[in-house]
């Protein structure tokens, strides 16, 4: 039997006296959208923000394939393959679209002992990510500013893909987006889980993640309550448990 692409194993997170998380379980295999949803205050940030090493946990266990690791920052999260997207900060409004998909991972070429920028690359990389993703981008030069809010989640899982990302943690990706956002959203996470990304989805809104999950984790006060295949449940039963949570 293969090993989970992403376990977490019995985490907890104390914040002095307060005990944020309480031994929770997340296990996602290659491909597999896993919806974690719960009200505020319910753990679900806390637990993401350890897996991307913005916190330490106090307790517990990380692997990735099946490997244990220590994630000690964001960067480590991203040798390891993990990339999470945040609504309000998925992209720097004052850059460009091509600055925004290689902010602080460059492509550069040598002349002799000196390294510069390779803009010609990095324009011609984003003008094919842009386009297999179906972003509607007049040119990697336009500032992110002028990109409506769904292509601006575009562009942050551009650079997800383009750096080959083995998870991509959506942080309500579909807040404050329009109908047609949502649905280019959506249209992303099924590109992702074609090419075998693991996608968690971050969400307190079960409604607007049953269709594309494959998993929904319930947490509530920082402890799981729910963990179960959409195949095992429907829609009525998941928004009870969150009612009664």
């Amino acid at each position: 039997m293969t090993s989970p692409l992403l376990k977490m194993e019995k985490i907890h997170k104390w914040f002095e006296r307060v005990h944020a998380l309480k031994g929770v379980d997340l296990e996602a295999n290659q491909g597999e959208v896993v919806a974690l949803i719960g009200d505020n205050g319910a753990g679900k940030s806390t637990l993401m923000h350890i897996l991307v090493g913005f916190i330490k946990p106090s307790e517990g266990n990380v692997y990735i394939d099946g490997k244990r690791v220590d994630i000690h920052s964001p960067s480590e999260a991203r040798e390891l393959g993990i990339e999470m997207v945040y609504q309000d900060t998925a992209t720097i409004s004052e850059m460009s679209v091509m600055e925004n998909i290689f902010l602080d991972r460059e492509l550069t070429k040598s002349f002799g002992p000196i390294n510069i920028l390779d803009k010609r690359k990095m324009r011609e990389e984003t003008v094919e990510l842009t386009k297999n993703l179906g972003l509607n981008i007049g040119t990697p030069d336009q500032q992110a500013k002028f990109c409506s809010g769904g292509e601006r989640q575009g562009i942050a899982i551009s650079r997800a893909m383009y750096f080959n990302a083995k998870i991509v943690i959506l942080d309500e990706p579909t807040a404050a987006l329009s109908l047609k956002g949502t649905e280019r959203v959506i249209q992303f996470i099924r590109e992702l889980k074609k090419r075998g990304i693991v996608v968690v989805l971050v969400m307190h809104d079960v409604n607007l993640v049953y269709d594309i999950a494959d998993r929904f984790i319930v947490l509530s006060l920082g402890q799981k309550i729910v963990d179960i295949e959409k195949e095992k449940t429907t829609l009525e039963e998941l928004r009870k448990v969150l009612i009664s949570s």
